[in-house]
């Protein structure tokens, strides 16, 4: 049921990232953004943001995997589904509400750090959809979803440290954790 849920919610991402082609009078969206910065540029800022996004994806598995078993509402690998793009743009929201439940099952982190970390989860996840937006609305959204994210990602290096990295760190025991 949670499945059919995000792929119907995905329809409007969907939407949103082909507008291009059927509303082309509105603008050239992201897709656009990105193609401006020419063939090289362009290969080399989604090389770039695909790796921090690697990156982040890691932090978010180390923290769940920090949290004990019986408290997660989440396996540690699915923090890896930002990547399936487009479903990811709705994906993300549920990442951040499981492993929001998962910190407040483990109850390690005081609870106003945990909604705090929840906030700008969401915050960064909402922003996200918005910037899909075409013209000045989107690229300000774009802009303000960029720092909910580096904002999120330090709250969640924060929590890290609170509950001890307790993650594998090897590739190979990651893959299992």
């Amino acid at each position: 049921m949670q499945r059919a849920l995000k792929l119907l919610l995905t329809l409007p991402v969907i939407a949103l990232l082909a507008q291009p082609w059927w509303a082309p009078h509105w603008g050239a969206g992201i897709l656009g953004e990105i193609h401006a910065l020419g063939p090289t540029g362009s290969i080399v800022a989604v090389a770039v943001f695909f790796a921090l996004v690697a990156r982040y994806c890691h932090c978010l598995q180390r923290l769940l995997a920090a949290i004990p078993p019986p408290a997660r509402t989440a396996s540690p690998r699915s923090v890896w589904w930002m990547f399936a793009i487009p479903y990811n743009f709705v994906e993300d929201s549920f990442i951040v509400a499981a492993i929001a439940a998962s910190l407040r099952n483990d109850a390690r982190i005081d609870p106003s750090r945990q909604r705090r970390w929840r906030r700008l989860g969401s915050g960064w996840c909402a922003l996200q959809i918005l910037s899909l937006l075409p013209g000045a609305v989107g690229f300000a959204a774009g802009a303000a979803a960029l720092a909910f994210w580096v904002a999120h990602w330090a709250a969640s290096v924060r929590l890290l440290r609170v509950l001890g990295d307790t993650a594998p760190t090897a590739p190979g025991a990651a893959a299992s954790a």
